[in-house]
């Protein structure tokens, strides 16, 4: 090892073309490979009367001055009886380790259900993904380990009153993954998802709140008004929210359509079915309002999705649910839009049931009436939503009602 320090130059260094090892004093050199070009940074030291080389990095990375600090910390390693090779191997696994303590909710609950699927039918399995995806934005991108009572009740308590079934299975979800990940060796401590001994003292009783009655849905004499104050509101989320309601579609439906889904030219929406509480994929007739505000959602796109959030992802269903409630000035749920669409085309309007109950993607429940409708009446829901479309976007007196009838007067 050289006893001379800093032979070499950064200008040097930079013009440096042969090939070959190049002191720069103290055990450190560059290694200029045959093509001249490629070059790094070697440690030489002898061990036991052998000369051992350790690579501190490639010339693009690491200036000179960054290697001679890598130098002298490896010269002071050696005068400690240390090995510097055998330390950063050390120093790499410790980091991997933590490295892998640090994976995410979102992670984990992918490994989770990786590991549980085999076991699992395809709705259950569907119903794990669509659950988690759609209502733990706010533990997604949280390292595991961190996670903590107050993150599992900013998940829950907006929707445990409201939807109490849904949020009760959330949170044993929740639980398991967690669960899972402590045994993974991904987080320590109690599991705040636990119920028993801990969000029983913060939460009602699932059977306590089941037969509460809900919040109210908007009563359909007011959606015009509703609409109308909407409109005037220029976010993703306002356009996400019209377009959820003129379409009755679920909130998860709607936050993460793509434009893969979207086909303009014949005003359709295809929903997948790994997407939908049935399972089955299912097709939307779009009215002309959905489709325009298609067009000014395409005019301003980002990526995949139809409507994009922060960091271009998914819209966050709690921002929804805040506009929906302050722009009706009443604590409407999002879902409940659903419902005003249901009762305007029940009370007002001369559509057959079964074709509302198909716009809304419900199950028949009549295993013979299921035999025989095959088809999706998807015709007779254009003008059904095209209808529904009209009414939200006319102003109407506050319970008036308006029949709807198809050209010619003949009713349907």
């Amino acid at each position: 090892m050289g006893r001379t320090l800093n032979r070499l130059t950064a200008v040097k260094v930079d013009k440096l073309k042969k090939p070959g090892m190049h002191a720069d004093g103290g055990g450190l050199y560059l290694r200029v490979a045959p093509n001249g070009t490629n070059k790094s940074w070697i440690f030489r030291f002898g061990d036991q009367g052998k000369l051992r080389d350790m690579g501190l990095g490639g010339l693009d990375a690491i200036s000179l001055a960054a290697a001679r600090r890598r130098a002298a910390e490896c010269r002071e390693l050696r005068a400690q009886g240390i090995d510097p090779i055998t330390r950063h191997r050390e120093s790499v696994a410790q980091q991997r380790a933590a490295d892998a303590k640090s994976l995410t909710f979102k992670e984990c609950a992918a490994r989770y259900i990786a590991t549980h699927e085999a076991a699992w039918g395809r709705k259950h399995h569907e119903a794990w993904t669509v659950t988690l995806r759609d209502h733990c934005g706010v533990l997604a991108d949280l390292p595991v380990r961190t996670i903590e009572t107050a993150h599992v009740m900013q998940v829950l308590s907006p929707i445990w009153k409201e939807r109490t079934v849904t949020a009760s299975r959330l949170r044993g979800r929740i639980e398991a993954v967690l669960d899972w990940s402590k045994v993974s060796g991904f987080r320590e401590g109690e599991n705040p998802a636990r119920w028993r001994g801990h969000l029983k003292h913060l939460l009602p009783a699932p059977g306590d709140v089941r037969d509460v009655e809900h919040y109210p849905a908007l009563p359909y004499a007011e959606i015009s008004a509703f609409i109308a104050k909407l409109r005037k509101n220029t976010s993703m989320a306002a356009r996400c929210l019209e377009f959820m309601v003129l379409t009755a579609a679920r909130l998860g439906e709607a936050r993460y359509a793509t434009w893969q889904e979207i086909d303009l030219e014949s005003k359709t929406w295809t929903i997948p079915g790994p997407r939908m509480k049935s399972g089955q994929a299912h097709r939307v007739p779009l009215s002309r309002r959905a489709v325009e505000l298609l067009k000014e959602a395409w005019s301003i796109r980002r990526g995949d999705l139809v409507f994009w959030g922060r960091r271009d992802g998914a819209l966050a269903a709690t921002n929804i649910l805040h506009l929906a409630k302050q722009v009706a000035g009443l604590p409407v749920t999002v879902h409940g839009f659903r419902s005003t669409f249901r009762d305007w085309a029940g009370e007002t309007t001369s559509f057959p049931n079964h074709v509302v109950e198909q716009a809304l993607a419900h199950a028949i429940p009549n295993a013979v009436e299921a035999a025989y409708r095959r088809g999706d009446l998807f015709e007779k829901r254009r003008k059904l939503m095209e209808a529904w479309a009209t009414y939200c976007g006319k102003p109407a007196a506050k319970g008036e009602v308006v029949a709807i009838r198809h050209r010619g007067g003949a009713e349907q």
